[in-house]
């Protein structure tokens, strides 16, 4: 009996252990399978979020190219429907040229213009003596009166290749004489004429100056000059007013006065030109005169000075006062210097037919209404 329970016994403790043995199997096959799965689930998780974040990178960079492109896309675009278009819906539309009538040309008869021989000067020169030489040219064998200050003082004759030369045994006095010639024989007057200053302090002050439609020329200029201030011409009108013009140092200052009494100053221009016009009054015939032309430099100081002493000669009463322009000049600054007044511009043009005041040239000689 004894034996028999302790047999039971033992099988019965080989069961327990068994049973123990399979459900700690079970419990850890149930373990590897729970694991497992949740590896399984969690690795699907990771794909599925990789690839959501692969597809909106894409997505932001296909917005960040349309972004980036639509202007020229849409370009192109434009350029595709238009070919498309004009390749359907191209008609074939006759072109019309309107051609102008052109009127029928007029024949206009051309006028023949006699080109008339003039009198004309070569040169006219004054002697130290205050004598004149007078040289010009017409037709051969003719006559040809000479007019100073509008009288007839001498008539000469051409000889066989139309040279003529007038100068007289008496010397003219100090002062200003306007001459010009006339044909005798057919009455025709010279084109130019020549403006003479004799100078009482001889032929080196003296000045001749031929006056053309084109423009002036020295013949016979005077020596005044003082290092790099010259002076070119002094004029006195007359209204009372006396101009000097002449040639100095660029953007310095030349003053002037007469008597001693100070008339104002100019400045030189970039082309080294200046003009200087003041009112000096009435200037009497036979009566002595001091003028005297100064440089300046930047500070005031005189570099430069010429003093010319002369006797007012009488008035030739010629209407005719020129001016020559030059480089730097306009028609306000000569206006200033002659008439006064800037604004008086419009009478110089008026007098000279000048169409556009803004436009005048260098050489170009202008007529000054002084008396007007």
């Amino acid at each position: 009996m004894a034996n028999a329970n302790i047999g039971k016994t033992k099988r019965s403790t080989d069961d327990i252990i068994n049973d123990a043995i399979d459900r700690q199997q079970s419990w850890l096959d149930n373990r590897r399978a729970f694991t497992r799965n949740f590896l399984k689930r969690f690795n699907v998780f990771e794909k599925k979020e990789e690839k959501v974040v692969v597809e909106k990178k894409k997505e932001n960079k296909n917005k960040s190219v349309l972004k980036a492109y639509w202007f020229p896309i849409l370009c192109a675009l434009l350029v595709i429907l238009i070919a498309l278009f004009v390749l359907l819906f191209k008609v074939n539309a006759p072109v019309k040229v309107f051609a102008p009538s052109v009127p029928e040309p007029i024949i206009r008869p051309v006028k023949q213009t006699v080109k008339q021989n003039t009198p004309s000067f070569d040169l006219v020169r004054i002697e130290k003596s205050g004598n004149i030489i007078v040289a010009g040219r017409n037709p051969k064998e003719t006559n040809i009166s000479v007019v100073i200050n509008k009288k007839v003082v001498a008539t000469a004759h051409t000889n066989k290749d139309g040279e003529f030369v007038y100068a007289p045994n008496d010397a003219l006095k100090p002062g200003n004489y306007v001459i010009s010639l006339i044909d005798t024989d057919k009455n025709i007057k010279s084109v130019d004429s020549v403006f003479v200053y004799i100078s009482e302090q001889g032929y080196k002050n003296s000045v001749s100056l031929l006056m053309t439609k084109n423009g002036s020329k020295v013949m016979q200029a005077p020596v005044l000059a003082d290092g790099d201030l010259i002076v070119s011409k002094i004029d006195y009108l007359d209204n009372g007013r006396m101009i000097v013009t002449g040639k100095a140092l660029p953007r310095l200052r030349v003053s002037l006065s007469l008597n001693d009494k100070y008339l104002g100053f100019a400045r030189v221009s970039d082309y080294k030109n200046y003009g200087l016009g003041a009112d000096v009054g009435e200037l009497k015939s036979g009566e002595s005169y001091k003028l005297n032309i100064r440089l300046h430099d930047s500070e005031g100081t005189t570099v430069a000075d010429i003093e010319h002493k002369f006797i007012m000669p009488e008035m030739t009463g010629d209407d005719n006062t020129f001016y020559t322009v030059r480089r730097g000049d306009c028609l306000w600054i000569i206006a200033r210097n002659f008439l006064r007044k800037g604004i008086l511009f419009t009478m110089i043009a008026e007098r000279n037919t000048i169409k556009n005041p803004d436009l005048i040239y260098p050489d170009q000689l202008l007529q000054i209404p002084t008396k007007d």
